[in-house]
């Protein structure tokens, strides 16, 4: 008794908060997501595509190979021709899109991608500024079977911060992928608050409902990943305050893959101050 009476205080203090309760479930759902089927735990590869005939198979008389181990040696071909990819499948392939057989399939443009199929193989088109490729997931990749986790900082809730929302008209930011694309987006507005006393700007992208922010800070390349976090924001209330919750800056996708095409942190979004909430990195990419 004397034994479980001295555990008790340690006990309510392992109790969650109603908050950290809820930054729990954010991190679930945020590996769910990782892991998921749609997730970026299971590229396998990315292909860039040359105008003509792009062929794909396990053989590497390829121009696309593909694993040798979920694949034939030849299921067909990609062909590019003026901003539209149609795919062409060999004899037997044994490709599918929608659990259908197909032998010829236009793949893009269109409205939603269309998910080729083969084994446990899927790949689609995607298109980065005047480029298009081939973005291939291995459903059994062994990267979703091993993953551990990602470690984060203690969740604190003064890191919960108020941005007051600075609106702007026709601004645009310039961002850089990691594959050396600039493209300017579009900025509904900063956001402006304070870290340990120092005023902090951070510019994000989207729409006034819907905020986007890539940013780095101190703790890069230390603590966090070197190509910087992402935070999901709300718009701002009314008020004209954004909810800035550090305990949800979340790693890019290409923390986890060497097959994802990400932004980096504009110059306009480098932090002063370190950052210890939300993801950190223990990787070596």
């Amino acid at each position: 008794m004397a034994t479980l009476l001295a555990l008790l205080p340690l006990l309510a203090f392992a109790i969650d908060t109603p908050y950290e309760e809820t930054i729990r479930a954010w991190q679930k759902k945020r590996i769910e997501s990782l892991k998921s089927e749609d997730g970026w735990l299971n590229l396998a590869g990315l292909f860039w595509l040359k105008e003509g005939i792009n062929t794909l198979g396990s053989s590497d008389k390829n121009s696309i190979v593909f694993p040798a181990n979920h694949s034939k040696a030849s299921l067909g071909k990609l062909v590019l021709k003026n901003g539209t990819v149609t795919f062409e499948a060999a004899p037997d392939a044994g490709v599918s899109v929608a659990g259908q057989s197909v032998t010829k399939q236009a793949v893009f443009p269109a409205t939603k991608p269309v998910v080729l199929e083969h084994q446990s193989l899927r790949w689609f088109v995607i298109k980065r500024g005047d480029k298009y490729a081939v973005r291939l997931r291995d459903l059994e990749s062994p990267e979703v079977k091993s993953f551990a986790g990602i470690p984060t900082f203690p969740v604190q809730e003064n890191w919960r911060v108020k941005a007051k929302f600075i609106p702007t008209t026709g601004e645009k930011i310039a961002i850089i992928d990691v594959t050396g694309r600039v493209s300017q987006e579009e900025s509904p507005g900063r956001l402006v608050f304070t870290v340990d006393g120092k005023e902090q700007i951070l510019i994000p992208t989207g729409d006034k409902e819907h905020l986007f922010v890539v940013f780095a800070d101190e703790t890069t390349r230390h603590e966090t990943y070197g190509g910087g976090r992402f935070l999901d924001l709300d718009g701002p209330n009314a008020d004209g305050y954004v909810d800035l919750d550090f305990n949800k800056a979340y790693n890019p996708p290409c923390a986890f893959t060497p097959y994802a095409t990400c932004p980096t942190p504009p110059k306009e979004n480098r932090l002063t101050v370190a950052i210890r909430a939300g993801e950190q990195y223990k990787g070596d990419h």
